[in-house]
């Protein structure tokens, strides 16, 4: 369970913050070397940010839920991290091309190259997709937390005059665990 959270949590944290940032930058060509011709370019991918997040949040679901709800949310989280990676490996071919297009204005030979962010968030997606897939098939099989801390219910359930009566001896300004 450990090993499977750990890569998880620190895949979307990765992801979510290389898609924050330059994916793509232009650069020119002299004799065959490629040189970025100023600082990276600003064009990210805000949804893969966006599911990141949502990532990043089921898995402090998955810990904190017991059945049904802990494996819909595994799943959900599975969902989100596919869509992650799509949105990556889409950025491929999308990003370069939408810099290309201002670049072109600037310089008939500029041309564009992906900066070491978009391939960190490549590496985080699969990462994270990999972390989901694990978790949804395994999630059943690992520790819960306890019911101890829950509220009771049934025939020992707190009665709601009790809870009223406890709030008065606290307005009154007693302390009612001395």
């Amino acid at each position: 369970m450990l090993p499977v959270l750990a890569v998880g949590v620190a895949a979307a944290v990765l992801t979510a913050v290389a898609s924050s940032r330059g994916l793509a930058e232009p650069s020119w060509s002299t004799s065959g070397v490629v040189t970025p011709i100023g600082p990276p370019g600003q064009v990210t991918l805000p949804l893969a940010t966006t599911l990141s997040m949502v990532v990043l949040a089921s898995w402090g679901v998955v810990l904190v839920t017991r059945g049904r709800v802990r494996r819909a949310v595994a799943v959900l989280g599975l969902l989100a991290a596919a869509g992650v990676l799509a949105t990556v490996v889409w950025a491929w071919w999308g990003v370069p091309d939408a810099l290309l297009a201002e670049v072109r204005a600037l310089d008939d030979e500029a041309g564009t190259q992906l900066t070491g962010w978009y391939w960190s968030a490549l590496v985080g997606a699969v990462l994270s997709l990999a972390a989901s897939v694990l978790a949804a098939c395994w999630v059943g099989s690992w520790p819960e937390m306890g019911t101890k801390y829950d509220r009771p219910t049934g025939p020992a359930a707190a009665d709601p005059e009790d809870d009223l009566a406890l709030w008065k001896v606290l307005d009154e300004g007693r302390d009612p665990t001395a």
